[in-house]
């Protein structure tokens, strides 16, 4: 296991409660040692450096669960479908400097680059030991969700149809259920016991995950019923071709979505790496030609404390507060994370499908970890078990694994997860103050 932060910390004693595997084989790399003792207690190996050795001696097949930052997924990944080693990670992750390079375009450091590298390396090399890319809460669990919840739409909708086996057939179903766009919504209540001091960013899951994405420009999958681009919209000059970026960060970036229990709120525009691969898999093409693609992006509402970080960053011209910090379980007052999909555009209008997770059940769930982390590391471990029982599968995204069987794994991690239908589209509840110009020509409200 590379990388011993929140995720890490959480994702062991999972791993350790849903595998049988040699102990004396088990080894976690970190470059920091504050935690090591965690890992030395229970006799595996912490290591600083060195992966190769560790992944060859010995019997058996190996397996590199990858939850660090600054350290290159692709790279890693080459590494162990060269060795036979199945490998799992969270994110396309680059090499320390890509987030944050000055010299290099918007283009160049999005998602949809990074993802396209690895997409470039699964055409080159097809087939093979497994590697599951981007497999968390989200990217990860929500492609998961989506497919629930198309099959809860479709069915409510009165239309006729078998559950698809094939991504053509995914796709098809979209568009014959009529979805137009897909919002990765999510609402962070946990609150903090105590209050954020000044020059702190604190936040419930990675800071630097979380700052790595935050200034990265805003991307989102752009769908086929799109009429209308900001004039900052950018497309890619190569690869999938569906998603495009904003020349402006997505943590500076607000969107109106729908989450159950606030209703209407707001969301950051975050880039990640579901909202290109979903857009993608669900896109119906007639040779060439895209005949229908769902827009989909993630609508993030990060906890409050996590707001607040954000509000300092951005209004100091983007300088990173001195002190990191990850809320754990014991610092968390109460509250929950509330993170779905809401498929909208269809005849029931909208439908949110997703986690309600609260602290208190994570707390009896499992140790060293709150709501967030708990649907990172369940889905953690859903992947490992889906790559264990598909071993040759070849380079993954969540989007082609199967559901039900991943959501079986997970789910009794996630509780509640349900469904609601609402009513509601970003035209509702308008200040009304100011005169604005919208176009209410593309929304479709038939509940019935």
């Amino acid at each position: 296991m590379i990388g011993l932060g929140s995720i890490g910390k959480g994702t062991l004693p999972l791993i350790e409660r849903h595998f049988d595997f040699d102990a004396s084989r088990f080894t976690v790399i970190d470059p920091v040692d504050t935690d090591a003792k965690l890992v030395t207690d229970k006799g595996y190996r912490f290591e600083k450096v060195g992966l190769t050795p560790l992944l060859t001696e010995g019997e058996g097949q190996g397996f590199v669960v990858n939850l660090s930052v600054d350290t290159s997924s692709l790279d890693l990944m080459k590494l162990c479908r060269k060795l036979g080693v199945l490998y799992i990670d969270t994110v396309v992750e680059p090499w320390l400097g890509f987030y944050f390079n000055e010299n290099a375009s918007a283009a160049e450091r999005t998602n949809y680059a990074l993802r396209e590298t690895v997409r470039k390396e699964r055409k080159r090399k097809p087939g093979g030991t497994t590697a599951v890319s981007c497999c968390g809460a989200n990217p990860g669990m929500v492609s998961w969700f989506v497919k629930q919840a198309l099959v809860d739409v479709a069915a409510e909708c009165g239309l006729e149809f078998d559950v698809p086996e094939s991504r053509k057939g995914w796709a098809k179903l979209m568009k014959k259920a009529g979805v137009k766009g897909i919002h990765i919504a999510e609402r962070d209540t946990q609150r903090s016991k105590e209050p954020k001091p000044m020059d702190a960013f604190w936040n419930t899951w990675s800071v630097e995950g979380f700052l790595s994405e935050g200034f990265q420009p805003a991307e989102l999958g752009w769908g086929t019923h799109e009429k209308w681009k900001p004039k900052n919209a950018k497309s890619h000059k190569k690869g999938c071709d569906a998603a495009i970026y904003l020349e402006q960060p997505g943590a500076s970036t607000r969107v109106r979505t729908w989450c159950p229990t606030p209703g209407a709120q707001y969301g950051f525009l975050v880039t990640h790496n579901e909202a290109i691969s979903i857009a993608d898999y669900f896109t119906v093409k007639d040779g060439k030609k895209v005949k229908y693609r769902p827009t989909c992006h993630y609508a993030y509402h990060p906890a409050n404390v996590a707001v607040l970080s954000l509000h300092e960053t951005f209004g100091s011209a983007g300088k990173i507060q001195q002190k990191l910090h990850v809320l754990d379980e014991s610092e968390i007052q109460d509250g929950a994370d509330e993170l779905g999909v809401l498929l909208y555009g269809h005849d029931k209008n909208a439908y949110w499908y997703g986690s309600q997770l609260t602290i208190e059940e994570t707390r009896e769930l499992a140790p060293f970890q709150n709501a967030t982390g708990l649907q990172v590391t369940s889905a953690v471990i859903a992947g490992m078990v889906w790559a264990l029982e598909n071993p040759e599968a070849g380079i993954v995204e969540t989007d082609d694994m199967d559901f039900k069987r991943c959501l079986e794994i997970q789910k009794p991690y996630l509780s509640p997860v349900k469904g609601y239908f609402t009513n509601w589209t970003p035209l509702d509840d308008r200040p009304g103050f100011f005169k604005e110009d919208l176009d209410t020509s593309d929304t479709k409200r038939q509940m019935k």
